[in-house]
């Protein structure tokens, strides 16, 4: 199974339906990266916290999988 990341011509459409930067607290993790893990979980079917560490916090990942 080839597994590839978002190229710059969907992200370009997912980006504009995000939530905005908080201007004030904890800076958000990068928003394209945790994606592109939601998707490699989703795609390969593996655990989470099996994920390669190239996508972030597993955590982070798993958390917005749910909002």
């Amino acid at each position: 199974m080839e597994r590839k990341e978002l190229t710059d011509e969907p992200w370009a459409w997912i980006e504009p339906l995000l939530p905005p930067k908080a201007r004030t607290g904890r800076p958000r993790a990068d928003d394209r990266k945790t994606l592109n893990g939601i998707l490699y979980v989703l795609t390969t079917g593996c655990r989470w916290m099996d994920r390669p560490k190239a996508y972030g916090s597993y955590q982070t990942a798993w958390r917005r999988r749910k909002e």
